[in-house]
């Protein structure tokens, strides 16, 4: 049986693919047509799944015809079967990490530095903004109108965009994101502040938001 929270973190990852979401075989992708950035564009295996070699190519061909990089985005756990026939078939492994979970009774405060004000983000400049944050900060290349597209289908399938500013000079420093809870869970993303003001609590402080 897969594991518990692995099991919803992978429902989750599939309910948030929402109407990008594509079928190849027994794997469901996330495709981002208008950028094929790496973390925009991933697979998530179905639980359990021992994939043969006619699923691989499948899923390889499904991201070759959209010009992307075949990728996956899935807890180990939950499908342990699939790394294995991934390496055979000519992946590498990207990164393996742990979940970092906070369930709703542990949540802490994180107290902002002095001068920094923080607010959630609903209208489109706003969202130009965070979105500018985040895309300096992950060596993205300059926000466009698609991006602020992407934060506004964050909002509204539930989720919620949120911004630090300067008091002072009214610049947006420090961004993140929070994607529509699916069954208890959400995904903390995005979490970006400006070079000029790290090591102040701001990322700390978005993410407590």
């Amino acid at each position: 049986m897969p594991d518990s929270l692995g099991a919803r973190v992978h429902a989750y990852l599939r309910a948030a693919a929402a109407s990008r979401a594509h079928r190849a075989g027994p794997f469901l992708i996330r495709f981002d047509e208008h950028d094929d950035a790496l973390p925009f564009n991933y697979a998530v295996p179905d639980d359990d799944l021992v994939p043969g070699d006619d699923d691989i190519d499948a899923l390889v061909t499904a991201f070759h015809g959209r010009a992307r990089t075949p990728r996956l985005e899935y807890v180990p756990v939950v499908a342990p079967k699939v790394e294995d026939a991934l390496l055979a078939a000519g992946f590498t492994a990207e990164g393996r990490y742990p979940l970092l979970v906070c369930p709703p009774a542990e949540v802490i405060d994180a107290p902002v530095a002095d001068g920094v004000l923080l607010a959630l983000v609903t209208d489109d400049p706003g969202l130009l903004q965070a979105a500018r944050v985040m895309n300096d900060a992950f060596d993205a290349p300059e926000a466009t109108e698609h991006d602020v597209a992407r934060l506004r289908g964050v909002l509204d399938r539930g989720g919620l965009v949120a911004a630090a500013v300067d008091a002072v000079t009214g610049d947006v420093i420090g961004a993140g994101q929070l994607g529509a809870p699916q069954e208890g869970v959400a995904e903390v993303a995005g979490i970006a502040v400006r070079a000029s003001h790290r090591r102040l609590g701001i990322g700390g402080a978005i993410t407590a938001l």
